[in-house]
């Protein structure tokens, strides 16, 4: 069974930044193409970032703020946000897939999602 577990939520200021990780079990992490997905408050789930070796995305709205990355020493995924906004705000979820390709629509079909992180960023 497939285990996935963000962390790293919490309460930010406008500008401030927050680190998310994402651990997991009972899947190749290395190689399998992660993510994270984020739903904001009455709104769709917005595909935010995925990667696998050598191959990242983002979204348009976090470009040049957000870096997904690897953090072997420790096992984990991580989701480094930066210069966050009120716009940021959401429940984040860490997702993977042994199939899909990485990219930002594939990231609603993988079909291995842990319980989210809040994310909050005060104006």
């Amino acid at each position: 069974e497939v285990q996935l577990q963000a962390s790293g939520g919490g309460l930010v200021q406008t500008g401030g930044s927050l680190r998310l990780s994402c651990t997991a079990s009972g899947l190749p992490f290395d190689d399998s193409p992660i993510g994270w997905v984020r739903q904001a408050p009455g709104r769709e789930i917005e595909g935010v970032a995925c990667m696998r070796p050598r191959e990242f995305h983002y979204a348009e709205s976090v470009r040049g703020r957000f870096t997904i990355g690897s953090d072997d020493a420790k096992n984990t995924k991580y989701l480094q946000m930066n210069s966050l906004t009120p716009e940021d705000t959401g429940v984040y979820y860490c997702v993977a897939d042994e199939i899909w390709p990485c990219s930002l629509p594939s990231l609603h079909h993988y079909h291995h999602r842990g319980q989210g992180t809040q994310v909050t960023v005060s104006s």
